[in-house]
């Protein structure tokens, strides 16, 4: 059977080109980054799979007034299975992020081009590869006429790129779709070879400090206090962080905490005016078995030395915090993944860890298995995005798999 499905998949390769063809050319942008959001995206793939025989998909719209539409699309396409619980979820996203500089591109990053082998557009690989592998692992089991061992969802989400308000936290705090137990595939990072199958993340903060000081002329640096020495000075120490935090967990890659210092905002504008203020980031992906309130604890101390020190006023806040749930090594979706990996790219899947920030940590959180895997070229975000038309066809593959698992 499963031979019959893979020879379906990889007859399908144009037809999965053009699905990309048409995703790729209508920007799905958040408003967050001056863009106008998913919806004619995700009407476009709804129109798309209606005329493909999978009926109209289920909706659920989480409201944001800044967008045209006035709302955020979610998407759930449904497949039944020869039992309907525990489910199968496979969660791509509709949303991108903008082209960045654009004579860094070769080509219009909204018109794909194909080239040996290789299509090159926005969002190609972030996240249309995900999606457009879910949607024909499932419409060639539909021409088929197989149903899947277990019922499949697709669910097609808003907002990935920016935090998932409107998307997967919206479902998770407004809807009822998940039901204990479930499993979820999220094909949105992975490496080159396909051996990443990422269960666990490190714990995410952001913080951002403000240093003040007292502004003078430089000719007269004694009547002031330099709030950019202090900064600067705070800055080192809390690069002494990865000092403190020493511990190593191999799964993850790099296996440490890392305390990154970032960005930076202007002071002055002038040359000759000592700043009474400054204001930077720190941005800490931590392990999870390190407490982040330990780490607070830590820079509160680096923040009390530095006041003594230089006579500043110091101000922190953590404007992001995200802690995540792993899931089991054990886990019924792991093995799964790692047998579908072993029969269709002929690789051993590693479980490993990383550095944090994924939307499979909003499923962790709440209780439910969660894989991240795909077989990536690791461009997403870059100029002239792209995405093996082979690797799009392998993972549809490892996804009928799943479903024939």
């Amino acid at each position: 059977m499963l031979k019959e499905v893979f020879h379906t998949i990889e007859k399908m390769r144009d037809e999965m080109i053009e699905l990309q063809r048409l995703l790729t050319g209508i920007p799905a942008i958040a408003p967050d980054s001056e863009g106008e959001g998913e919806m004619e995206k995700a009407k476009a793939l709804s129109a798309w799979l209606v005329k493909r025989g999978f009926g109209e998909p289920l909706w659920y719209n989480a409201p944001d007034s800044r967008v045209p539409a006035g709302e955020r699309p979610n998407l759930v396409v449904t497949r039944k299975g020869e039992r309907e619980s525990p489910a199968l979820w496979i969660m791509s996203h509709l949303d991108v992020v903008p082209p960045g500089e654009m004579s860094l591109w070769k080509s219009d990053p909204y018109t794909l081009v194909e080239k040996e082998g290789t299509i090159f557009g926005r969002g190609v690989e972030d996240n249309q590869q995900g999606l457009v592998s879910s949607v024909f692992s499932t419409l060639a089991l539909k021409r088929l006429g197989i149903t899947p061992k277990r019922t499949v969802n697709l669910l097609f989400v808003a907002d990935e790129e920016v935090g998932s308000k409107f998307g997967i936290e919206y479902l998770l705090k407004e809807q009822d779709l998940f039901q204990k137990g479930d499993l979820f595939l999220v094909p949105d990072g992975g490496r080159p070879d396909g051996t990443m199958i990422e269960t666990a993340e490190k714990s995410v903060i952001w913080v951002k400090f403000t240093v003040t000081g007292k502004q003078c002329h430089t000719s007269v640096p004694e009547l002031g206090v330099n709030a950019n020495v202090a900064a600067s000075s705070l800055i080192v120490a809390l690069d002494g962080l990865k000092q403190v935090f020493p511990k190593k967990n191999p799964i993850f890659e790099p296996s440490a905490s890392t305390f990154v210092p970032s960005k930076r905002e202007a002071n002055v504008p002038n040359v000759n005016t000592l700043p009474g203020e400054d204001v930077f980031y720190l941005d800490c992906r931590i392990l999870p078995e390190v407490p982040v309130d330990t780490v607070l604890g830590e820079i509160g101390k680096m923040i009390r030395q530095t006041q003594e020190t230089y006579g500043v006023s110091v101000v922190y806040e953590v404007i992001e915090r995200q802690e995540s749930a792993a899931t089991p090594a054990d886990s019924p979706i792991v093995g799964m993944v790692k047998k579908a990996v072993q029969d269709v790219y002929h690789v051993e899947g590693k479980v490993t860890g990383i550095g944090g920030g994924t939307v499979a940590a909003h499923l962790r959180n709440k209780g439910y298995d969660t894989v991240v895997w795909s077989k990536f070229e690791e461009n997403a975000h870059m100029p002239n995005e792209h995405c093996l038309v082979d690797n799009m066809i392998g993972d549809a593959k490892v996804m009928a798999h799943l479903m024939l698992s």
